[in-house]
């Protein structure tokens, strides 16, 4: 469920209304009676690249040059 609050409150409680949007809730910003803007949280970052977490998953065979069927295939599809 949004809460809508004024421009006038918003500039007032934006602290309180950004705690608010951090945990969960959607804070509508009207101007003139109209939406004007949304604050809602962010979402989850996908976290930090971990280089050679895939090492010893990929074999020599990655490797290999493409056969020519495969190699076909590939450029039809580009």
């Amino acid at each position: 469920m949004s809460v809508i609050v004024n421009v006038h409150e918003a500039k007032t409680h934006f602290s309180r209304l950004l705690e608010q949007a951090h945990a969960g809730q959607e804070i509508i910003v009207a101007k003139a009676g109209k939406p004007y803007a949304r604050l809602v949280p962010l979402a989850p970052g996908k976290g930090q690249r971990q280089p050679g977490r895939l090492r010893g998953r990929v074999t020599e065979a990655f490797f290999e040059p493409l056969s020519d069927e495969e190699l076909a295939a590939w450029e039809e599809n580009a």
